[in-house]
């Protein structure tokens, strides 16, 4: 559906992209993950023609990027583009119209749209009577009401209530289901890994690793991660050491690699010299995959 190759962009003296490259097949969601300044915004803009790259070439839909690709994209940015005056279904039917839409296709697909992000019953209902994550529906369903091939999702759930992001999640896995293609670009690790079937790494515009989330799993050497609190840090990892363990902190915690997965009292015993706080088990997760390449933290002792 989408293919990136080796995509450059530089702003005088800094580059912003390089090298990127990634692929999207039909009927997946693709996230994007990377800290601010990482490259996606550029990397979006370059996707909806409104910007061009310096070297490499995008496709869609095996289309070049052009004029001629844009009706097959929609685009629901981070910052909703509503009119908080208008109701729904005008909100809609102005974006149908600017995509080109005659009368009757605006008609029928707005009640469509609306269905499909559930705010059908409030289509008279102004934009500032809604709730956040209603406003945040409405934002997708602007993305939406071309039927485009490809959407792209930025941020979709930022600043939302646990509730609200439940939903748009919810909503999301049905397009998806539906068999559209989607772009989403998220600083919540927990999002791309409940919604996202391939997901790539981005940090100083180049694709760091992509790839499954279980394939990315492999980038860290461990059945499981354990978090120990105590004051004699130095000898825990030395007695880890002994073990084959790796460690790392994460912010303050210290935790540690685990090569295969030991009973509690097995972990217990190998720091039975220490006075240990507390220990807590976890899976290997997005966020431990995410700071691993990103950071490559080191685990000498310092």
């Amino acid at each position: 559906m989408l293919k990136i190759k080796n995509l450059n962009k530089t702003y005088g003296t800094r580059k912003v992209l390089n090298n990127l490259s990634l692929n999207i097949d039909s009927g997946e969601i693709y996230g994007l993950l990377g800290a601010n300044g990482a490259g996606k915004t550029t990397t979006i803009n370059i996707i909806c023609n409104l910007l061009q790259a310096d070297s490499g070439y995008i496709t869609l839909n095996n289309q070049p990027i052009s004029e001629y690709t844009k009706p097959l994209i929609g685009i629901a940015p981070q910052e909703n583009l509503l009119y908080k005056t208008l109701s729904c279904t005008e909100n809609l039917n102005f974006f149908a119209n600017i995509y080109g839409l005659d009368s009757s296709q605006r008609q029928e697909q707005i009640i469509e749209t609306l269905q499909a992000v559930n705010l059908l019953d409030r289509a008279k209902s102004p934009v500032e009577t809604l709730s956040g994550g209603m406003q945040r529906r409405l934002n997708i369903a602007v993305a939406l009401v071309h039927k485009p091939k490809l959407v792209i999702l930025d941020e979709p759930t930022t600043g939302l209530d646990i509730e609200a992001k439940y939903e748009i999640w919810d909503l999301i896995k049905n397009l998806k289901n539906q068999g559209l293609t989607i772009l989403l670009t998220t600083h919540l690790l927990d999002e791309a890994e409940r919604l996202c079937n391939h997901i790539g790494i981005l940090k100083n515009g180049q694709i760091l690793a992509q790839g499954t989330l279980q394939n990315l799993r492999k980038i860290i050497p461990a059945q499981e991660i354990v978090i120990i609190n105590t004051k004699a840090e130095k000898q825990a990892i030395l007695l880890a050491k002994k073990h084959g363990f790796t460690h790392r902190y994460y912010g303050s915690d210290l935790a540690f690699f685990l090569p295969e997965s030991l009973e509690l009292k097995e972990i217990i015993d190998i720091f039975a010299d220490i006075t240990i706080d507390s220990i807590s088990r976890q899976p290997v997760r997005l966020e431990h995959i995410y700071l691993e390449i990103t950071q490559n933290i080191p685990s000498t002792i310092n």
